[in-house]
């Protein structure tokens, strides 16, 4: 059987049923009448032929052999760290963690909620801060987010210039230089580990903000108080970047004053995957939590007054503020922070604290056996990483470290870091004194024991208490954990148990075998600056990945780095900017926008420094021409482009789009394609054969890489020849010219390349056919649902013919006119059928967008009909007048187990009703953990206000302490 058997739904009988309900012959009739013939492409994408499971990882094995595997000790913001297996196995592996998508239901979403609270409140008590995020995409982003949230919160300093420390890590500089650059900001940079030259550039800076490192990029730890007051004094805000596992040592930097603190949570159990992904955190004083960018987890209450959880101020947001939300970022990166999460519960402070000290240790005896060969080592203060000076030697020093199995940090010719990690012992230190020794002639020690002048001075070490929720302490043996997640992905309604119909979202299959080779060491285990000779397979994987991306869109070149949809867009934008720029056109600042498209595309625009004006939609869903126009001869030649999605939010293949893109670019302007809807495209139409200069396509969607709960993602840039410039650059060597050419929009390289594998795997085993196959599919289950309900739910948008694309909007307006459901009961109502609700209210008030994808076979897509049917039945009941709304079973939804067998029953229907509304639910039942939601209570609560825990096991102290030291 081959994989696309296994990968779409329905078979060829199930085919025919839903052909005859959509009213067509066969399948081609269907794709000829629903997509333009103005877009087709006829001749098939040259990609290699399919290969079966067996097959592509045997392929994908081989080239995860040319990667060498090594003791990482490079750091520069990477650290090796150990996954436990537990961890690993019930979360990184577990679909019911991984396949699940954003919680914006939250009744469903109960677990990973929780996780992710949990995460917030190791940020919170770590940083010494009062609110966390629930993740950024990567720390160097994450920077540049607090540079924009300090311009949004300072309201006592108009100045538009920030003080960034030179001692960042150099990937963060070259990220922010760009990132400012576009946002019309001056960076000045400064060494501010001196605290009296510190001093003297905040007071003489006229800054907003201050960004300061508390560790910097070469390891040296420095006492950012004087820093902080300075820029206080001076009327401006601070941001740390700080690491986490340091923080259960050092002074946390709410104690020393910062506003904002920021960094990487990727050491907290998170492999290295080449760069990414890996969750960043932000955390920030009580009072700027509306200006904090990402999303955060609030504690709510349910119908039943119990304790539930769901994402707070959701109005920041961009889906909802468009231009004027506090960032672009959609997809975070939710599923490593829920690692991260596990394993802070995993370990526990005390084994933390343990952990960081051994790492201290070890940098500490290295310091000491350095000094001791008559090397110069560059700090007497630092945390886990030494750097020291062997004139002309650091070659010679870096590869017999290598002959050992070791990769350490070149800086320069002169110049060597060492960064300890988790899984590093003594044997480390003895090996890398080893190397210094035969490359610079030195004489050997093999002790190593040598007493040090590095330790940490002892008011820079915290004293206060950390972690205490019970959480932290609760889960010691594995089974007390696994059972802990087991119930937690209990409580969650993923992939693994039903059709997500999220409408623009592509909920589609993460085969087990796409997803497997992620968790091989040969990927995940390497560093993203480890030596070119090591990462042989990684290249190989990501140029063939990018050439089958560029093959498929229609596109020259394509850029994997962004990490995330929205990553993507503002590089596409950037792309536009920077080449209007060098053509002398810094004028055109003007990007349309239609009024249907995703909220990032707005919010993305104005980070490029771009400003949006809205182009009208038509009464049948299309861009309303004369609007469009209208709007090009207003704006002129300050137009930059367009951004139009395609097929349109609205679900249909808008018959005019080439029209629309000619328009564009006989004003001058640019076209940037949004790809999220590419899997309505995929071997029938390319955006860059139909009109576009620049898309981003998500993979974390059309390509099948889970949506993870809210990330990880990836949103790779495609763009046409003329732009291919303008692509980000690599950001440990960024080529940055006066026009922002080759500025990175993310810190690795290649930015979350761990999960690229997935991508991999899914179009080598669909090959050309397969992936054209996918979308005739995905189009044929969405109007196979839009024609079984549209008796009931007429389709709001349809294209010629009466056809949508990959997705459908049913209007429930009328209905809810009649009844007064609104269609977010009917989003609850489901969770009692056992259903994830369809987007709800985007992109029209009052409606529904459903979209099955073509992995989900005929009964699934059956079943939620019935359900649809079921639930209008129950509406039609309201509206009759025989039961009244507030006493409805659909106003009372989701209905948990704790209500339903509760001693008494005194509502207007049966249990039954409640319970089991259709007779499919008998074979299998999901029950809600909590009722519907008080979403007003969850945006006054952002940490879980729990008592600390007094009093601790003290022999499991000892142990904890006895068994790092043994390490």
């Amino acid at each position: 059987m081959s994989f696309l058997s296994r990968h779409i739904g329905p078979d060829a009988d199930d085919m025919a049923v839903m052909l005859r309900t959509v009213g067509v012959a066969s399948l081609d009739e269907l794709i000829d009448r629903a997509v333009p013939e103005s877009i087709r492409v006829r001749d098939a994408l040259d990609l290699p032929e399919p290969l079966d499971e067996p097959e592509a990882l045997a392929a994908l094995r081989s080239i995860a052999a040319r990667n060498t595997v090594m003791r990482q000790m490079i750091g520069q913001g990477y650290h090796d760290t150990v996954t436990p297996a537990a961890v690993r196995r019930n979360i990184l592996e577990n679909p019911g963690f991984y396949t699940s998508y954003t919680p914006y239901q939250p009744e469903i979403s109960q677990g990973r909620l929780e996780l992710l609270l949990t995460f917030q409140n190791a940020v919170i008590d770590l940083t010494g801060l009062e609110v966390a995020n629930a993740s950024l995409l990567d720390e160097s982003s994450a920077v540049a987010e607090a540079v924009l949230m300090m311009r949004r919160a300072n309201r006592r300093s108009k100045s538009l210039r920030v003080l960034v420390d030179s001692r960042s890590l150099p990937q963060t500089l070259a990220v922010l230089t760009g990132r400012t650059r576009a946002a019309g900001i001056e960076l000045v940079m400064a060494d501010l580990g001196d605290p009296d030259a510190a001093a003297r550039a905040v007071s003489e800076g006229d800054v907003f903000g201050v960004v300061v490192a508390q560790i910097g990029a070469d390891g040296d730890v420095t006492d950012p108080t004087a820093v902080i007051d300075a820029a206080h004094e001076a009327g401006a805000l601070v941001t740390v970047s700080t690491d986490l596992l340091a923080l259960t040592m050092l002074r946390s930097p709410g104690e020393l004053g910062a506003d904002i603190a920021v960094g990487s949570a990727q050491r907290f159990g998170v492999p290295l995957f080449f760069g990414g992904p890996h969750a960043a955190f932000m955390a920030t004083r009580k009072g700027t939590e509306r200006s904090l960018p990402g999303r955060i987890v609030g504690v709510s209450t349910d119908s039943s007054g119990a304790p539930a959880y769901r994402l707070a101020l959701q109005t920041r947001e961009q889906h909802i503020r468009r231009e004027k939300a506090t960032s672009n970022i959609c997809t975070a990166q939710a599923l490593l922070a829920i690692v991260a999460a596990a394993y802070a519960v995993h370990h526990g402070p005390v084994a933390l604290r343990a952990l960081a000290e051994r790492l201290h240790g070890l940098a500490t005896k290295l310091a000491a056996g350095l000094r001791e060969r008559g090397i110069d080592v560059a700090h007497e203060r630092f945390f886990d990483t030494v750097t020291f000076s062997a004139p002309g030697r650091a070659d010679g020093i870096v590869a017999a470290a290598a002959d050992r199995g070791i990769n350490l940090r070149r800086i320069d010719q002169d110049t060597v870091g060492v960064s300890f990690g988790e899984p590093h012992t003594q044997r480390d230190v003895q090996d890398v004194l080893t190397a210094v020794s035969e490359a610079c002639g030195a004489r050997i020690s093999d002790s190593g024991e040598a007493a040090s002048a590095d330790a940490l001075p002892d008011e820079w070490l915290r004293t206060d208490e950390y972690m205490s929720h019970p959480v932290f302490h609760t889960h010691r043996s594995e089974t007390s954990l696994m059972r802990w997640l087991r119930e937690l992905s209990d409580k969650d309604l993923a992939l693994d148990r039903t059709m997500i119909p999220l409408g623009s979202c592509t909920m589609k299959l993460n085969a087990a075998a796409e997803m497997e080779p992620i968790s091989w060491p040969e990927f995940a285990s390497i560093h993203p600056l480890a030596p070119a000779d090591q990462t042989r397979g990684w290249t190989e994987l990501i140029e063939q990945l990018q050439t089958w991306l560029a093959e498929i869109t229609g596109y020259a070149a394509v850029s994997v780095q962004p990490n995330a949809g929205s990553q993507g867009e503002l590089a596409g934008l950037l792309a536009i900017r920077r080449y209007q720029l060098a053509r002398g056109e810094g004028q055109r600042k003007t990007i349309l926008i239609p009024s249907s498209a995703h909220g990032t595309n707005a919010a993305s625009a104005v980070l490029a420094d771009l400003k949006v004006v809205v182009v009208a939609t038509a009464a049948d869903g299309t861009i309303d021409q004369a609007d469009l126009a209208a709007k090009i001869e207003a704006v002129g030649d300050e137009l930059a482009g367009i951004m139009v999605t395609y097929p349109s939010t609205h679900g249909v293949y808008d018959t005019d789009i080439t029209e629309v893109c000619a328009a564009v670019h006989d004003a001058g302007g640019q076209v940037y394609v949004d790809g999220a809807n590419l899997n309505a495209l995929m071997g029938l139409a390319r955006p860059g054969r139909f009109g576009g200069d620049v898309s981003h396509l998500n993979l974390h969607k059309t390509f099948c890489i889970p949506h993870g709960g809210g990330g990880p993602g990836v949103g790779p840039v495609a763009v046409a020849e003329h732009l291919v410039p303008y692509l980000p650059g690599n950001p440990a060597d960024a080529d940055l010219d006066e026009h922002g050419a080759g500025f990175p929009v993310a810190q690795a390289p290649y930015g979350s390349a761990g999960v690229l594998p997935i991508t991999w795997m899914y179009i080598a085993m669909t090959g050309a056919q397969g992936l054209t196959e996918s979308t005739r599919t995905a189009v044929l289950g969405a109007n196979y649902i839009s024609r079984a309900l549209a008796d009931v739910f007429p389709t709001l948008y349809t294209g010629d013919g009466g056809l949508v694309a990959h997705e459908c909007i049913l209007d429930l307006r009328p209905m809810t006119k009649a009844s007064g459901v609104t269609a977010e009961d009917v989003c609850k109502r489901l969770v009692d059928f056992g259903f994830h609700a369809p987007t709800l209210a985007f992109p029209v008030a009052g409606t529904l967008m459903v979209e099955p994808t073509e992995s989900e076979g005929l009964e699934e897509q059956d079943r939620f009909i019935a359900a649809m049917r079921t639930i209008h039945a129950e509406m039609q009941e309201i509206a009759d007048g025989t039961v009244s709304l507030e006493d409805s079973v659909i106003r009372n939804a989701p209905h948990t187990a704790q209500v339903l067998t509760a001693d008494e029953w005194q509502r207007a229907y049966p249990r039954s009703q409640a319970a089991y509304p259709v007779a499919s639910l008998r074979r299998v039942k999901y029950w809600p953990p909590v009722g519907r939601i008080d979403n007003a209570a969850g945006d006054r609560n952002l940490v879980c206000e729990c008592p600390p825990i007094e009093a601790f096991d003290a022999a499991y102290n000892t142990a904890a302490v006895a068994q790092e030291e043994t390490r």
